[in-house]
């Protein structure tokens, strides 16, 4: 179902630097090669979660090594506070309805609603409210996710996939992670290609769809 489109507007809300390429990275490529407009919003830079041995700032750089690999123009990052979102929720929906009124989105990619971290149970919450009149998905991030509603599939094809996993690994600071390499990318994404009878794909879940 979102296989022809071309000329939409698309929003893509990351609690965090990174989130958006893991949970939809595939799905981006795929959009902008169709010609659509994609905006992304990260709502946290990290800074405070900088590993050791980088400079504060490093994964704002990442982000947007990562996003310019993908071909998104439009980067906006914000400076909530990771793991504190909650007590700024009044905050972030004020901002996604103002990016609402600005872009008028017709998909919004958002965390999927089984997703338990803290920060993005308040990016679904909110964009849930926010964004009433738009169709919105939620992205797949399996280690954030006990049970997952895969109820949405986007079939990718090789370039998607290598597109992916480049923009992913400009996140050097986070190659401490088991998740972070090539192997774990295309092994999900051929997970979830099985499902539906295709090479590559994503999983998304419906949250809202409007025909």
């Amino acid at each position: 179902m979102i296989k022809n489109i071309k000329d939409k507007s698309i929003l893509v809300l990351a609690p965090h630097t990174d989130d958006g390429e893991f949970g939809c990275g595939g799905t981006l490529d795929k959009f902008i090669r169709l010609g659509n407009n994609i905006t992304y919003v990260a709502f946290s830079s990290c800074d405070s979660s900088t590993p050791e041995g980088f400079p504060v700032g490093t994964l704002r750089e990442e982000v947007r090594r990562a996003t310019d690999v993908l071909g998104i123009k439009d980067l906006r990052i914000c400076e909530y506070d990771v793991r504190y979102f909650s007590y700024k929720r009044q905050d972030i929906l004020e901002d996604m309805v103002k990016l609402n009124k600005e872009l008028k989105p017709w998909l919004v990619l958002t965390p999927a609603s089984s997703d338990f971290h803290q920060d993005h149970q308040v990016i679904y919450n909110e964009s849930i409210r926010a964004f009433k009149q738009s169709n919105v998905l939620g992205y797949e991030l399996p280690w954030n996710t006990i049970q997952m509603n895969t109820t949405c599939f986007s079939s990718l094809d090789e370039v998607n996939i290598n597109t992916k996993v480049k923009a992913v690994l400009e996140y050097k600071s986070q190659y401490f992670r088991a998740y972070y390499s090539e192997e774990f990318v295309r092994s999900l994404a051929i997970t979830r290609g099985t499902q539906i009878g295709s090479r590559f794909a994503e999983a998304f879940e419906v949250i809202r769809w409007i025909i």
